[in-house]
C-alpha cells in the first residue's frame, strides 16, 4: 500500500490573470515565491518522497515547501489544453464558434481542440502512481489533480465534483489492493516562523 499526497503549485502571473496555462511553462510569480518560502510540508509528509511535474512552477513549489530537489516525471505534466492555452475562460465561453464548456461537463472523453481529455491524462498518470511504494508527495497541477481525485472518488466529470482543489493543502489518496480511497480532510501546509 502507498499513500499519495497531491499539492497544487503556487500562483503564477497567468493564474492571477485568469489565463489557462496547461503545458505553457509559466514560472511562479514573486508573491507566490515569498509566500511558499514560509510554508513547509507537515509531518509525516516532510519525510515522504517528493515528486513534481517537470514544469517550473511545480518543481519550484516542491523545492520551496520541501527543501529538497524533487524527482520529476512527465506523467505529472499538466493537461494539454491545446488551442485554449493562454486564453481566458470568459472569452472562450463568449465565442459562439468555440465549444468551450466547464470541466464539470466534459465527461472522461471531451478534449479542447488539439488538447487532452481527462481519460488521456488518466492513461498517462495511473501507471506512474501504480509504481509508488510508501508515502509520496506530488506537486502538480489542477488538471492532473482533478483526474487523480476523480479516479479515487469515482467522479466522472459530469456534474459538481465531490472535492474542491485549493492551494497549500495536501489531498491524500490511499492506494492499495482494494483500490483508491481519498482521505476526507486535506491537511494544510505548515506555516513557518518568518
Amino acid at each position: 500500500m502507498s499513500r499519495l499526497a497531491l499539492l497544487r503549485h503556487g500562483h503564477t502571473e497567468w493564474n492571477r490573470a485568469g489565463r489557462i496555462q496547461g503545458r505553457t511553462d509559466i514560472p511562479l510569480d514573486p508573491e507566490a515565491r515569498a509566500h511558499l518560502a514560509l510554508l513547509s510540508l507537515p509531518p509525516p509528509w516532510d519525510r515522504a518522497a517528493i515528486w513534481s511535474s517537470p514544469l517550473c512552477r511545480a518543481a519550484e513549489t516542491a523545492r520551496l515547501v520541501s527543501g529538497r530537489d524533487p524527482m520529476t516525471d512527465a506523467a505529472l505534466t499538466e493537461m494539454d489544453w491545446g488551442s485554449w492555452e493562454g486564453q481566458k475562460r470568459p472569452d472562450l465561453h463568449a465565442d459562439p464558434d468555440c465549444d468551450y464548456r466547464p470541466i464539470e461537463e466534459w465527461g472522461w472523453h471531451f478534449a479542447p481542440p488539439g488538447g487532452e481529455s481527462p481519460a488521456e491524462v488518466r492513461a498517462r498518470v495511473l501507471p506512474w502512481a501504480g509504481k509508488l511504494t510508501g508515502d509520496a508527495v506530488a506537486v502538480c497541477h489542477i488538471g492532473v489533480m482533478r483526474v487523480l481525485l476523480a479516479h479515487a472518488h469515482g467522479w466522472d466529470f459530469d456534474g459538481p465534483a465531490p472535492f474542491a482543489v485549493k492551494r497549500n493543502r495536501l489531498y491524500i489518496i490511499d492506494i492499495g489492493p482494494s483500490g483508491w480511497h481519498p482521505c476526507a480532510e486535506p491537511p494544510r501546509l505548515t506555516e513557518n516562523a518568518p
